[in-house]
């Protein structure tokens, strides 16, 4: 099974869109063929006997002052690259670059000063934040994790950031469970523009939220975004949510990505069968417009036995005999429209 794997996004990797940073600068992120897999354990022994095939081959890059959104169904190893990209998770293997310095392998020491550069904000608001400290400390912590100001100066530099995210500074003293589930999302980004990073991780930062709360923390990235020329790789389910702030869009599929090109390109000229069906389901506020529903037939397949050829043959209903036994490389259409499907043509 693992020799198949590997046969089949070989031939992907050699056709990874890679876009490189405006002019000579290079991009803030670049990432070429990451993969993690994760090892599959039995018996007294914990003999390994297979492989969850989590990432399998994900290339993208990031300019300054750009957002990624990284869509796609739960379990399709969105979460996953994030947590990997901020080697949270050590990588199986691929290489990522920040500002053109490659990170994949450096010790623990060596990569604290990018600790820096890469932050992230969780999905859950509720169990992300320490119940036991206050909301200055928490936001403080990567300040005195960093050794940066003395202790009056971080607490003003706190105090700013809490203005900055829409809190009051009388609330620095309060903790988490004093807060709303969108005050609590405040304080998780507070925290990760702490060190001024240039890259923020958002893993899902508003699905735990009410829709209202939603638009408030989505134009709070936006502003902080074109006040810091911030980055960032926006990982959601939520195509209308990721319509509204993302850039470019990259839509993943049980470890890999099938499409991959600008937000408008994604919306208005989908190539790949799955991002159809994904845009197919998305709600449109007028009740007198009617369009299909592409409804995909079965679940997801298991990474652990990841299917043969393409992965999405077991769902697409387009799919023939070739697509069972060939992996579609991702392939450029368009200029700067990408997709793996044998089918798919500019």
């Amino acid at each position: 099974m693992a020799d198949t794997t590997d046969m089949t996004t070989s031939t992907a990797e050699a056709a990874a869109p890679a876009e490189h940073g405006h002019g000579t600068t290079p991009p803030v992120l670049e990432v070429t063929d990451l993969k993690k897999h994760f090892p599959v354990k039995k018996g007294l022994f914990q003999r390994v006997v297979g492989q969850v095939y989590a990432v399998d081959g994900v290339s993208f890059t990031i300019n300054e002052g750009e957002t990624l959104g990284l869509v796609g169904e739960s379990g399709c190893g969105k979460s996953t690259v994030g947590r990997t990209l901020l080697r949270l998770i050590e990588p199986t293997s691929g290489s990522i670059k920040v500002d053109g310095r490659d990170v994949t392998h450096l010790s623990v020491s060596d990569l604290r000063p990018f600790r820096r550069e890469m932050q992230i904000i969780f999905q859950d608001p509720f169990s992300s934040l320490d119940p036991r400290m206050t909301a200055g400390d928490i936001v403080g912590e990567p300040l005195s994790v960093h050794n940066i100001g003395s202790g009056a100066e971080r607490r003003e530099m706190v105090a700013e950031l809490f203005e900055r995210v829409g809190l009051r500074r009388a609330q620095m003293d309060n903790v988490p469970h004093q807060f709303s589930g969108g005050q609590r999302q405040r304080i998780g980004i507070a925290r990760a523009l702490a060190l001024n990073p240039k890259l923020i991780i958002g893993d899902e930062p508003v699905s735990a939220l009410d829709v209202s709360i939603q638009a408030q923390v989505i134009n709070l990235l936006l502003d902080l975004q074109a006040e810091r020329k911030l980055s960032y790789l926006f990982i959601s389910h939520n195509l209308a949510v990721v319509e509204h702030i993302s850039h470019r869009i990259a839509v993943m599929y049980l470890g890999r990505i099938v499409e991959y090109a600008d937000k408008k390109t994604i919306f208005r000229n989908p190539k790949h069968p799955y991002t159809i069906a994904l845009l197919s389901a998305v709600p449109v506020p007028d009740p007198t417009l009617k369009r299909d529903k592409i409804v995909l037939e079965g679940d997801v397949p298991s990474p652990v036995k990841p299917p043969s050829g393409c992965h999405f043959h077991t769902r697409c209903p387009y799919a023939e005999e070739r697509c069972r036994v060939e992996s579609p490389p991702l392939r450029e259409l368009n200029p700067g429209h990408w997709a793996a499907c044998h089918f798919a043509k500019p």
